[in-house]
């Protein structure tokens, strides 16, 4: 027994030790590119402006190297040719190389080839996805630190990738940096970016793309604070042959008025302002924010049903539908001067009638008041139901106004009688 417990004391130490130092080793070897460093650079002279070999040679070094370790590294010398330092410089201290994407040809088919390499290294090694992300998101910020060819050609490149989808919008946050956007930086790189991108997809696209990561309503921030507004922006890309995104921006910005107007109406309501108040503020805004009456008449709608906790007993909500309707049936007139007007109200009744199901039987009564109250004109309500209406729970309410329909047809056959 004596024998084995000192046999245990002494294996312990043995144990420990041993696992300290091979951890120790590990670390030495974990953060030192050099080796890792020196590798892609000969694979990359070797294969020289040969873009085939090069993305062969990649493929192929994955697996004795350790990509995942130094994906940063790897991204770094195939951009810049070496690793950079922050702010964009090349490091000394390693060997770089001449093959690499600053120092390849400014055109377009070269970019295209360029992402090829990195769309074949990352659909084969998955996981370099999200550092290929950060390292665009991080060249970005070092804009100021590379020369004029140099940012052409990354803006070039990601204009691409973005088309590709190799990378998401996210990355253009990196372009709102103060300093960036203090001396022009983003707002021209942005230009040669969104260049690259639409010569590869259309404004929808890009547009879709913008929207899904919240970009589509940051694009003014490119630019100073004493210059972020629509005017500047159009003429700005107007005048650098981006006439698109100027028109995008446009609309991105009536989007935001909208918003705006529709929580004031909202508010303004809640608040139980005047009528006679709430219509002067509404004209002042469709004329301010060049918002159609078509339009506006769908967001009033929107506000004046957005106001109320609705009953939901169908019984009930109809009456209090009428009710609440009858109060601002004076707002509803005063934006439905055009016959086009008058139908857009309709398809927002019906729509709304059938998106809350306590509201289906409530719609030919609806209707029939705001007929009343010279909101809607027969022509509206006749051009509604022949052929003007949606799909949506369209055999229930041409069922609901055929009698009224009947009376109205015969009340103008009676008209143009007398």
């Amino acid at each position: 027994v004596e024998t084995f417990m000192s046999n245990q004391r002494q294996q312990k130490p043995t144990l420990t030790g041993q696992r300290f130092k091979t951890r120790k080793r590990d670390e030495k070897e974990r953060f030192d590119p050099t080796q890792f460093q020196e590798t892609i650079v000969q694979g990359l002279n070797q294969s020289g402006t040969d873009l085939e070999a090069v993305a062969k040679f990649l493929d192929a070094s994955g697996a004795k190297l350790d990509y995942r370790r130094y994906a940063e590294t790897l991204f770094d010398i195939l951009v810049a040719g070496g690793m950079l330092a922050p702010g964009g410089t090349l490091s000394d201290e390693m060997t770089c190389t001449e093959f690499c994407l600053f120092k390849a040809q400014e055109d377009v088919e070269t970019m295209q080839a360029y992402a090829q390499v990195f769309n074949k290294l990352i659909r084969r090694y998955k996981y370099l996805e999200k550092g290929f992300e950060e390292e665009i998101k991080k060249l970005l910020l070092f804009l100021k630190g590379f020369t004029e060819s140099e940012r052409n050609k990354l803006a070039m490149l990601t204009g691409i990738l973005l088309a590709n989808g190799n990378i998401s919008a996210s990355i253009l946050g990196s372009l709102f940096n103060e300093n960036l956007v203090k001396e022009g930086v983003s707002a021209a790189f942005a230009v040669k970016l969104f260049k690259s991108w639409l010569s590869e997809k259309d404004i929808n696209s890009v547009a879709g793309s913008l929207r899904k990561v919240g970009m589509d309503s940051r694009l003014l921030e490119l630019f100073p604070a004493n210059k972020r507004s629509c005017e500047y922006f159009c003429k700005y890309f107007t005048d650098a042959g981006l006439k698109e995104l100027s028109d995008f921006g446009k609309n991105q910005q009536s989007i935001g008025a909208r918003k705006e107007l529709q929580k004031e109406l909202h508010e303004q309501m809640l608040r139980g302002e005047p009528l006679k108040d709430i219509i002067a503020y509404t004209r002042e805004e469709l004329k301010k924010n060049n918002i159609s009456e078509k339009t506006m008449i769908g967001m009033i709608w929107g506000s004046v049903m957005s106001t109320v906790e609705w009953n939901k007993k169908e019984e009930l909500v109809t009456e209090q539908a009428i009710k609440h309707l009858k109060q601002y049936s004076p707002l509803l007139k005063a934006f439905t001067s055009q016959g086009l007007s008058e139908v857009t109200l309709l398809l927002k009744i019906q729509e709304y009638c059938y998106d809350n199901i306590h509201f289906m039987k409530a719609f030919q009564k609806i209707v029939v008041l705001l007929y009343k109250a010279n909101v809607l004109s027969e022509g509206a309500i006749l051009k509604w139901y022949n052929d003007a209406h949606l799909a949506k729970g369209k055999s229930v309410f041409l069922e609901q106004m055929k009698q009224f329909v009947e009376w109205l047809k015969n009340a103008e056959e009676a008209t143009i009688c007398l």
